[in-house]
């Protein structure tokens, strides 16, 4: 969720709210507005505001030549046209390079039918209490009038919002709204926000949007931040200051958004379990992320990621990957987008993950092996880090997972969170709550657990359960489980925790599962760890081999052996009739096979 601050006029004003970091900020040209900006508002007191915080002007049945006047001197991301403008009007201004807002007065007897002719033009429509003096009433409306928006141009709720109305809205949300629009109640005297509510409302939605959103240097609590070579900072400096720009462009969002729903196929089913639930007790609900095209989550970042680099203007794309599936995705988002690709892979994971890398060689991608330390994901990781120094200007790395130096957890948690926002809407439609009991993933690198808790950190409801390698058990010296036998560190351009000798020398992990196969976890899930918002448990190799075959064998769906270390907890949890859990069934099992079939031999 977005927050707006709307109504800023005076240039300290501006400057203090701007470093609480809004995503957009909102500057009225309606004289007849208590927080009309003026005559004598210079364009040059906004010009260098962070590109993280969009800039809106707002006008009221202006004329168009005086609204390209405006926008000529102060090149607004968005023109909100906030009175009784036509379709006409937002055409013409569309046709002019500006992206438009379009806002309505919202009564009980509202008719949603009135947008269609406005919305080949609009980039968000904003619904306001309906009052004669176009808002500005600090009222509220009805928000349940908006579950029955039929359209799919996103949403900006405005009237009388502050902090107890956004927590309000936070705790039970309205799919399609995606900004929530504050003024009248986020201030003090003379109309001047108050910076202390704008920090407030401001803390509300990051804590609700994925409650570890990193500070400006990447960190997560103490973990995250950004240790890369000299050789990398212009690199990773050009995506921290720049990814956020593009990922808040509705342009972007758009396209990302249509790959999503008609090339990947989301969203994807929560399906309802049976027979896990006669088996284990409780209401066990699988999000079936299997059933994306590629057969796992990674297309959802993999997609965003090289939609990305297209926007910066690279030419070349290399990324790591241990399982396979990552590289499976960004070959295949390659293929689509028109980029050369290359893939770094552990030898040991190129031979027991074979039928992945022939599929990214069919979709046109050079394998590159790594052949050194244990010649898994980590090994990998180095390799592709070693590539992007010797190619740093027209080479975009894409990281699979939520490691790596900043911005890339905060990056790839974005991109993965379609996953924790279907979930909310379908489990409220299934169940009618939005939030489960209990929230299952698998962690190594942690992609598909960010994804899957995204939305549900620090709500009191849902206990996050994330659940590691523990190879052939924690302590057999054989294990992946990071946050049981690790330590604070460095690795691969990020604080965090990581399994290491006392001297600081990395242990080289072990799990049955190539994609759990990493001696660390990203900075976010070991904030999430420290600060108690998720327990991390770990299961075993043949606990995770007698999940996978039990759910082919109760549901007949073949789970990856990463999604089974998450199926592999249920039989610890005692749950109750009523309880509901949501397991992340982060990929399908076929890439397996050769690991699977043996066990079979050991069956009575």
């Amino acid at each position: 969720m977005k927050i707006k601050i709307c109504g800023l006029f005076d240039p300290a004003n501006i400057a203090a709210v701007v470093t609480e970091q809004p995503d957009l900020v909102g500057f009225i040209f309606y004289p007849k507005s208590k927080r009309y900006v003026g005559t004598n508002f210079d364009p040059k007191g906004i010009a260098n505001l962070p590109k993280s915080t969009q800039k809106v002007g707002v006008f009221v049945n202006e004329d168009r030549d005086h609204i390209i006047s405006i926008q000529t001197q102060f090149a607004f991301d968005y023109i909100q046209l906030h009175g009784e403008e036509t379709p006409e009007d937002c055409a013409f201004l569309k046709a002019k390079g500006m992206r438009i807002i379009k806002a309505f007065g919202v009564d009980d007897g509202f008719d949603f039918s009135q947008l269609s002719d406005y919305l080949p033009y609009c980039d968000y429509f904003l619904f306001d209490t309906a009052t004669p003096n176009y808002g500005g009433s600090g009222q509220s409306f009805p928000w349940e009038i908006l579950n029955d928006y039929p359209f799919d141009t996103p949403l900006i709720l405005s009237g009388g919002l502050g902090v107890v109305e956004v927590k309000t809205f936070l705790n039970s949300p309205i799919p399609k709204v995606e900004i929530l629009d504050c003024n009248s109640k986020l201030e003090k005297e003379n109309h001047h926000k108050n910076l202390d509510l704008v920090a407030e409302v401001l803390a509300l939605t990051r804590k609700t949007n994925s409650g570890i959103q990193p500070d400006a240097a990447g960190y997560y609590g103490e973990f995250g931040g950004a240790f890369v070579p000299e050789m990398l900072y212009p690199n990773v400096k050009e995506l921290q200051d720049q990814y956020l720009f593009h990922l808040h462009d509705p342009e972007f969002q758009r396209e990302f958004q249509d790959l999503l729903k008609s090339y990947v196929g989301r969203p994807t089913p929560l399906f309802f379990s049976k027979n896990l639930s006669a088996h284990f007790g409780g209401k066990i609900y699988l999000k079936r992320e299997d059933l994306n095209h590629t057969g796992a989550h990674k297309i959802n970042n993999a997609i965003g990621q090289v939609l990305l680099a297209k926007r910066l203007q690279k030419k070349r794309i290399i990324a790591e990957t241990g399982a396979g599936q990552h590289g499976v995705a960004t070959a295949t988002a390659c293929a689509l987008l028109g980029m050369e690709c290359t893939i770094y892979m552990g030898e040991i994971d190129i031979q027991r993950q074979q039928p992945n890398v022939e599929r990214m060689r069919l979709m046109g991608a050079k394998i590159v092996p790594a052949t050194s330390g244990s010649r898994t994901l980590k090994d990998a990781t180095n390799e592709a880090i070693r590539a992007w120094i010797n190619n740093p200007v027209d080479t975009y790395y894409v990281i699979g997972s939520a490691v790596g130096p900043h911005p890339y957890p905060d990056m790839v948690a974005r991109f993965q969170s379609v996953i924790s926002e279907e979930i909310q809407v379908q489990l409220k439609q299934e169940t009618g709550q939005a939030a489960p009991d209990y929230l299952i993933a698998c962690l190594g690198g942690g992609s598909n657990a960010i994804g899957a808790f995204y939305h549900f950190i620090g709500n009191p409801k849902t206990q996050l359960i994330a659940v590691e390698a523990g190879g052939l058990g924690v302590d057999s010296g054989k294990t992946a489980a990071t946050i049981a036998l690790g330590k604070k560190g460095i690795i691969h351009g990020s604080k965090t925790f990581l399994i290491q000798t006392d001297d600081g020398q990395i242990v080289e992990p072990h799990s049955i599962s190539a994609g759990l196969d990493y001696p660390g976890i990203g900075p976010v899930h070991a904030h999430l760890s420290a600060t108690g918002l998720a327990k991390v448990v770990s299961v075993t190799d043949e606990e995770a081999v007698a999940a996978a075959l039990q759910l082919a064998r109760l549901d007949g769906i073949l789970p990856a052996l990463e999604s089974a270390h998450a199926l592999a907890y249920l039989p610890k949890m005692q749950l109750q009739p009523d309880e509901i859990v949501v397991v992340n069934l982060s990929g399908r099992g076929d890439k397996d096979l050769a690991t699977l079939i043996p066990f079979l031999a050991h069956e009575k």
